[in-house]
This record gives structure tokens, C-alpha cells and sequence, in this order.
């Protein structure tokens, strides 16, 4: 009789979670000093660097030093699921004037509130540099982009922008940060309707059943909630290109274990920089389908990608690095599950660069089809990354030469 040994053998790794380990570091503080001066003497060059990065968002519109005079190509730019997010590509161009927000009810012509309540596609941009307050989320309506390009437009210090149940929105260029709750009041969402929102969660981006969504190019950091938050069977969207900073629970993609129609949600988050002062969900993921892909995570303090109710996150060509913490060093976090159940949550790393100790606990199948949902387009390799995000963010746009 042949001894059962191999076989038990081969059922214990069947039940072991799978760990994709960092290689050995000689010396993990010179490794994060070297890391972080790379990213901030990229930063300093970043008109030298603006183009064929290898970054295919960029590349396909920033080597155009006449951008100015053809915004709406960037709505052909848009890639992974929210790559069918065509904004106010359609449309004529609103230029915003006025950086007030006095009446949410009836705004004045010329504010970044008026445009966006209206009906036809629309594609916003900005006269000068602006920091507008607003004095309630800013409600917007389908078919619209926000083109920050060529002015700093700061979103700040009051409720921020809330998708609510519309489609084809495409937010690029602008800064958006130390948002704080609002509602309790009437808002304006339409040039027919406005109506009562209770209170806010106070997110700078909030998405609420709403598809063909495309955040790109903004810098979001220290809101009183998430810094983007999609729900309530939101789908088909892209948050690429973004310099998250100094917030704690950045990104949540799911609304709650119990609501099940966010099982057919599909996100890619790609080329992002998840940066300084962050602490976990980057994203915390709940049923659907998120393909996480050549990001840049250089900080975070309880973990970077978590996730509960069984989503599928397909991790590829990303860097990874740790911080210094001896029991922080995992990316993953599996939550409000025991471990019989969350090893079987289709959860992968392939291609990751894992850095200063960094590890990636994998769970559920091995095979690539499970993740054909949860792919949106092709990785590049993570030893690119620094190159790709380095201008992640609100970009210094100026007429005539290229970004």
C-alpha cells in the first residue's frame, strides 16, 4: 500500500493561503530614503517627464502642446472599465467664471454649480484659478466633464461632489481636498428640480448608483469620510492618475456586506500614487470585480487593499513598500470573515514588486479565468511604475505648451 504522506502533503497546500513575499532587503530605511527621493526628484522634473511615459492615459494626449484648443480628446484617452465614460464630449464648452456658491437652489450663471445641474452634455473648464467653497455637495448631472487644465481649481473646505444616479462623468485636473459634511438643506440637480438631501458622509468624491465614471488626474487628500467612495451598484469605472495624500480610509468600493447589488460592480484603479499620510483602504473592496493595476503605494499604515463580502482583486504591476512597522508590512486585509471563509475570495498578486518587507496574502483559485471580470487592460511591468505615476495628480497645465 502506498503511504498516504503525499497526498496529506498535497491537501495542506490546497489550505494554506499563498503569500507573494518582498526580496531581501540589506537595509530597509535606506531603501524607503531612496524611494521617496526618487519620487520627489521625478515630481521636480515633471515637464520633463510629462511625455511617452509608457503611461497609456498620458500618452495619448499630453505630447500635444495644443491640448488647450482640443480638451474633448481626452475623452477618447479613458482606459479599463470606465473607458466608455464620454462626459460632455458632446457638448459645448462652459467656462466657469465665478467661484462662489451662494444659492445651491438657484445658482448663478458663470459658477461650477450652474454648469453641472444643467441637461445637455457639457464640458466645464475654468477661467483663472479658483478655491470655491461650496456651501452644499455639488450635485452633478450626466454628461459633464470638469476640466481643471490650465488653471489651479481647488475644490475645499466645504461639502465637495456627489454622482447621484447619473452617467458619463468624466472629473480630470482639479484638487479636492478638506471636504466636510453637508446636506440638511435643498439642492439644485437639475434645471427642473431641486429637492432635500440629509446630511453628507462628506466624501471629495461620492458615487452612488451611477456607471461610466472616469476620475483622473486629481489630487484628493483630508476629507471627513472617503476620499472616493462608490456604492449602491455603481459600475463601469476608472480612478487613474491620482495623487491620494493625509487622509484614513481613502477609497471604498462597495456599499455594505448585506447589499448585494454591488456584486456586478467592476472598478480598475490604475497609475494612481497612493502617497504620504494614508493609512488603509486603497481600496477596501466589497462583492464585485477590481482589477488594481500598476499603482504606486508608498505609504500606508494599517494596510493598502482590503476587502470583505468576497470581491474578486486582481493585483497586477504594482510596487509595493512597506512601512517601517515590523506588523505593517502586509498589503492585505481580509475583513470581518474567519479564515475558512475569506481563502476562498478569489484575491491575486501577479507582477507586484514588493518592497521593504512587503507581502500580499493570496487567497481563493490560481487559475486566470477566474479574474477575466476583474481584467481591464493589460499590466505593464511594476519596474515601470515610478515612471508611469510620477506626475500623478492635478497637472501645472499651461496654453501652448504640453502638460
Amino acid at each position: 500500500m502506498s503511504s498516504p504522506l503525499p497526498i496529506l502533503i498535497f491537501l495542506l497546500t490546497l489550505l494554506t493561503p499563498r503569500f507573494v513575499l518582498s526580496s531581501p532587503v540589506q537595509d530597509p530605511e535606506l531603501v524607503v530614503q531612496d524611494v521617496l527621493k526618487s519620487i520627489n526628484g521625478s515630481r521636480r522634473n515633471l515637464a520633463y517627464m510629462s511625455c511617452g511615459s509608457g503611461n497609456p492615459i498620458d500618452d495619448c494626449w499630453r505630447c500635444d502642446p495644443n491640448w488647450e484648443s482640443n480638451r474633448q480628446r481626452l475623452a477618447d484617452c479613458a482606459i479599463g472599465f470606465g473607458k466608455d465614460a464620454i462626459g460632455g464630449r458632446n457638448g459645448r464648452i462652459y467656462v466657469v467664471t465665478d467661484s462662489g456658491d451662494d444659492n445651491p437652489v438657484n445658482p448663478i450663471p458663470g459658477t461650477l454649480r450652474h454648469a453641472v445641474i444643467q441637461d445637455e452634455p457639457l464640458w466645464i473648464i475654468f477661467k483663472r484659478d479658483m478655491v470655491i467653497r461650496l456651501n452644499q455637495e455639488l450635485v452633478m448631472n450626466s454628461f459633464k466633464t470638469i476640466d481643471g487644465r490650465g488653471a489651479s481649481v481647488h475644490i475645499a473646505g466645504g461639502p465637495c461632489i456627489t454622482i447621484h444616479y447619473a452617467t458619463n462623468i468624466i472629473i480630470h485636473g482639479i484638487n479636492i481636498h478638506d471636504c466636510k459634511q453637508g446636506g440638511n438643506g435643498n439642492i439644485r440637480d437639475s434645471p427642473h428640480h431641486s429637492g432635500w438631501w440629509r446630511v453628507s458622509d462628506g466624501d471629495g468624491i461620492a458615487i452612488f448608483d451611477s456607471k461610466h465614471i472616469w476620475v483622473d488626474h486629481c489630487s484628493l487628500s483630508n476629507c471627513n469620510d472617503g476620499l472616493i467612495d462608490a456604492i449602491h451598484g455603481s459600475t463601469a469605472i476608472t480612478i487613474s492618475n491620482n495623487y491620494f495624500t493625509h487622509h484614513d480610509k481613502v477609497m471604498l468600493l462597495g456599499h455594505s456586506d448585506s447589499y448585494t447589488q454591488d456584486k456586478g460592480m467592476q472598478v480598475t484603479i490604475a497609475f494612481n500614487h497612493f502617497g504620504e499620510g494614508l493609512v488603509q483602504r486603497m481600496p477596501r473592496c466589497r462583492h464585485g470585480y477590481f482589477h488594481v493595476v500598476n499603482n504606486d503605494y508608498t505609504h500606508w499604515e494599517m494596510y493598502a487593499i482590503g476587502g470583505s463580502a468576497a470581491p474578486t482583486i486582481n493585483s497586477q504591476g504594482n510596487r509595493f513598500l512597506a512601512p517601517d512597522v515590523r506588523f505593517r508590512k502586509e498589503v492585505t486585509k481580509h475583513e470581518d470573515a474567519p479564515e475558512s471563509e475569506w481563502r476562498n475570495w478569489n484575491w491575486r498578486s501577479e507582477g507586484d514588486l514588493m518592497m521593504n518587507g512587503a507581502y500580499f496574502r493570496q487567497s481563493g483559485a490560481g487559475a486566470s479565468s477566474v479574474y477575466a471580470r476583474a481584467s481591464s487592460l493589460s499590466a505593464r511591468p511594476s519596474t515601470l511604475v515610478a515612471g508611469m505615476t510620477t506626475t500623478a495628480g492635478a497637472l501645472n497645465c499651461r496654453k501652448g505648451s504640453r502638460c
